[in-house]
């Protein structure tokens, strides 16, 4: 992925994204002399711990165990706030702005149903707090899936939201998304607006 100085997120702006609902992408596997890599798109759970750990399950019949058997290594990316610019908006140049996190990561895969449990109540507990109980290592259902460890090792974080731009012509975007509200929309015009205090 492309990133210039301008549109490289540091690593407090795209944690705290992360942090901030973004929980769903592809997990990318490469595997070993493939013709193309195993993707599934994927809710996950950010470790808040440490913010380098990231936790989800996957049914036991997903074709990424083999690929995951020959080489545990995956790319985790996550992309959202995505929004089309007109030309007129911009100078007379089309373009898109969205944010996009890839995380590098070594994977361990974890079949023991107390591990299972563990990730598996942690992601019950962020995507539906108090909805039910703890999951006991000795449910039926941990059978039926495999939880997956993935230890970030690099990351490519890039917020295009036209940091290269005056500031007047990203106010101006600004203003006119949230007009258009549109998906996304208002969420780019936030991170336009937090592009007018670097400079152009």
């Amino acid at each position: 992925m492309l990133v210039h100085p301008w549109d490289e997120a540091p690593p407090a702006e795209w944690r705290e994204w992360l942090r901030d609902g973004h929980d769903f992408g592809q997990l990318i596997v490469p595997g070993r002399e493939r013709d193309l890599p195993v993707v599934v798109p994927t809710h996950f759970t950010l470790d808040r711990a440490d913010e380098n750990t990231v936790w989800l399950h996957l049914a036991r019949p997903n074709p990424v165990w083999r690929a995951l058997d020959e080489r545990p290594r995956a790319m985790l990316s996550v992309v959202s706030d995505y929004t089309f610019i007109p030309s007129d908006w911009n100078g007379g140049v089309p373009t898109s702005y969205y944010a996009a996190v890839l995380l590098e990561c070594d994977v361990r895969v974890v079949d023991d149903p107390a591990e299972k449990a563990v990730i598996l109540n942690r992601q019950l507990g962020h995507f539906q707090p108090g909805v039910r109980e703890d999951v006991d290592s000795s449910e039926r259902l941990l059978s039926g899936i495999r939880g997956i460890q993935l230890t970030v090792t690099g990351v490519t974080a890039k917020f295009k939201y036209g940091g290269n731009k005056s500031a007047e012509l990203r106010a101006n975007v600004a203003e006119r998304l949230v007009r258009r509200d549109g998906p996304f929309d208002r969420a780019a015009a936030r991170h336009v607006g937090e592009t007018l205090t670097q400079p152009t």
